[in-house]
């Protein structure tokens, strides 16, 4: 199954009766073939870095700059790194690499809490955040 997974990117095309033709995605069952999107990571931290980061959650497969290509001449990286990985477990939406706040973003990715990274509720209804003391505003 890997193998076939490998040969088609996870993709092949089914054709209808009336001759359409779609393209369906394959995958292993369970957590499956996900394209990690990464925003906001500084392009001089080295891939091995988010290679290791990203290892905790799936086995990866594949890093890539995305690029706006369609919007200019030539190619040019926007900035996202595209981690192609077999999910084992699901990747918060924000978390620090190398002390840098990155945004992460998949399909079919549970919310999670801005603050405390927790699934199943966001920042506005952080329990942990209401825990805390607010912070005193200093003016002069």
């Amino acid at each position: 199954m890997q193998t076939a997974l490998t040969s088609t990117k996870g993709q092949l095309e089914y054709r209808h009766e009336n001759g359409e033709v779609s393209v369906v995605r394959v995958d292993i069952a369970g957590m499956g073939l996900r394209r990690v999107r990464v925003a906001n990571l500084p392009p001089e931290v080295p891939e091995r870095v988010l290679r290791d980061t990203m290892s905790k959650y799936g086995d990866v497969r594949e890093i890539t700059e995305e690029k706006w290509s369609h919007m200019c001449r030539y190619p040019i990286s926007n900035g996202i790194q595209i981690v192609e990985l077999q999910l084992k477990q699901h990747i918060p939406s924000h978390m620090l690499i190398v002390r840098q706040r990155v945004l992460i973003i998949y399909e079919d990715q549970p919310t999670t809490c801005y603050g405390c990274t927790e699934a199943g509720h966001q920042y506005g209804e952080c329990p942990t955040e209401r825990q805390r003391p607010p912070s005193k505003i200093v003016t002069n």
